[in-house]
């Protein structure tokens, strides 16, 4: 496993790592599915330990996942374990009447890092971030103060934004500007590249990039079709709708002799996009077996210059749009 400096942070990981949200297990907020649906418990641990058997080092979750169940399964698999290394998030919260609200106040996020510390069985969170926080909670001043004092009383190593998927610029050039902050995590693949005019000014001041969705829900392994189908506890029920397969399925017609090309899957092509990116610190596709974390890690390849062009035009071309029917469908 090819390992990379963690921007400026001090550490290294794992150029592949493992997203843990299906993990956490079907999850819902009234009718507001907010997970993959349903997962076998002793699959996913399975599934952890076979990627860290496999050279994984960085396991990305948040609070929101599974409401703490992905949290607990990655405390109970690897406790305070210091051969990993463990980024989680906080912001999201469900309130009495069963609302989703962002929640970004200095007193939530200092509780809130104290629960997600609990369930990790850790005695410090490697990397800490807000989740989907905006322009305007940044600017607020209060998640920034918090985890500032975090960080200085040991409870976190570095910390972080886990980025709008739309527009991301905004957010992480207000932090940037600033000089705040250790990474940001990013939606990056072949279908959703509005992140890349980020890559080089956040690498260049040494912030740690952590690709997520690489795969696009799943998109990119070349799975789906037309006729495809979510259950209602899935989230891309709401997300892969019809209208949303239809034209990103035309558009993938034209990536896939690529894969044929690199001898590899579709799955591997698009784990390669978002990897060849020397900018990127480390890609994590979202992982539920033992199974998939041997698959995620083998077979990654470096896209060639003349490639990755070609990608990037298909993006301008089709792609572009489709991402406008993702945010419209939420």
């Amino acid at each position: 496993m090819e390992m990379r400096k963690f921007g400026n942070s001090g550490f290294s990981v794992s150029m592949i790592g493992f997203g843990a949200w299906a993990i956490g297990g079907p999850a819902m907020a009234g009718s507001l599915p907010l997970g993959w649906g349903g997962a076998d418990d002793s699959v996913s641990r399975r599934a952890l330990e076979r990627a860290r058997e496999l050279g994984v080092t960085f396991y990305d979750t948040a609070d929101f996942y599974g409401l703490g169940h992905s949290e607990e399964l990655i405390g109970g698999v690897f406790g305070n374990s210091g051969d990993v290394l463990i980024a989680t998030k906080v912001g999201y919260r469900v309130q009495p009447d069963q609302s989703v609200v962002l929640d970004f106040s200095k007193q939530y996020i200092l509780a809130a890092c104290e629960q997600s510390l609990r369930r990790l069985r850790r005695e410090t969170i490697d990397h800490y971030q807000l989740h989907s926080a905006k322009l305007v909670h940044l600017e607020q001043g209060e998640c920034i103060e918090a985890m500032e004092l975090l960080r200085s009383s040991g409870k976190i190593r570095s910390w972080g934004v886990s980025l709008n998927t739309f527009c991301p610029e905004i957010e992480a050039g207000y932090l940037m500007d600033r000089n705040l902050g250790d990474g940001f995590q990013l939606v990056l693949n072949a279908i959703n590249q509005r992140a890349v005019p980020v890559l080089a000014r956040a690498s260049g001041l040494g912030y740690g990039i952590i690709a997520r969705m690489p795969l696009q829900f799943g998109l990119l392994t070349g799975k789906f079709s037309r006729e495809t189908r979510f259950p209602a506890d899935d989230h891309r029920s709401m997300r892969l709708r019809p209208e949303v397969l239809s034209p990103a399925l035309d558009g993938l017609e034209e990536l896939w002799p690529l894969a044929d090309k690199y001898k590899v899957s579709r799955a591997e092509l698009g784990l390669s996009f978002a990897a060849s990116f020397g900018e990127v610190s480390t890609v994590i596709p979202g992982i539920r077996t033992p199974e998939q974390a041997e698959a995620d890690t083998a077979g990654i390849v470096q896209l060639a210059a003349e490639d990755m062009e070609f990608i990037r035009g298909l993006y301008r071309r089709r792609f572009s749009a489709v991402v406008d029917l993702m945010q419209r469908a939420g």
